[in-house]
């Protein structure tokens, strides 16, 4: 059972941002930070609305909540205790248009980068990946990366 009043619970949920969260703000102060700029965020036009977008280069990053993505981490795989009926399909269709969304995004060319919510905290990792992710199409060129 919920801890909390349903009338508490609904104003939680209704604080809860679809864009511009904690993890993605972590995310583009990294990316900025290792001198990665020139994204753009959430393309209406590309499937998924990614969070970065470098378009010229067709590299996408979703920054993915556990939660509502349904990540395979202690915070993903944890059930709901109200509403089930409700939220565990919904988190499943959130997997599966995720899903649809990645391979759309593959077929027109485009690279892609997940990044879980659990990730946020381990820096060194994120950067490292990073790095590696955006330096694909590019490893020798400075698109709008500058050396540090």
């Amino acid at each position: 059972m919920d801890k909390l009043a349903p009338e508490r619970r609904s104003e939680n949920m209704r604080q809860i941002r679809g864009k511009d969260t904690a993890p993605e703000l972590v995310i583009r102060k990294l990316c900025r930070e290792l001198g990665f700029s020139g994204y753009r965020i959430h393309r209406k036009e590309l499937p998924g609305k990614p969070d970065l977008a470098w378009v010229g280069r067709k590299l996408a990053v979703f920054v993915h909540g556990c939660f509502w993505h349904g990540h395979d981490c202690a915070e993903g795989i944890r059930k709901p205790k109200s509403n089930r009926g409700y939220w565990i399909p919904k988190i499943e269709r959130n997997r599966q248009r995720d899903a649809e969304n990645i391979a759309a995004l593959r077929v027109a060319g485009w690279k892609v980068l997940i990044i879980w919510e659990c990730e946020i905290n381990e820096q060194g990792r994120i950067s490292k990946r990073l790095k590696n992710f955006l330096q694909i199409i590019t490893p020798n060129k400075s698109f709008t990366h500058r050396a540090h």
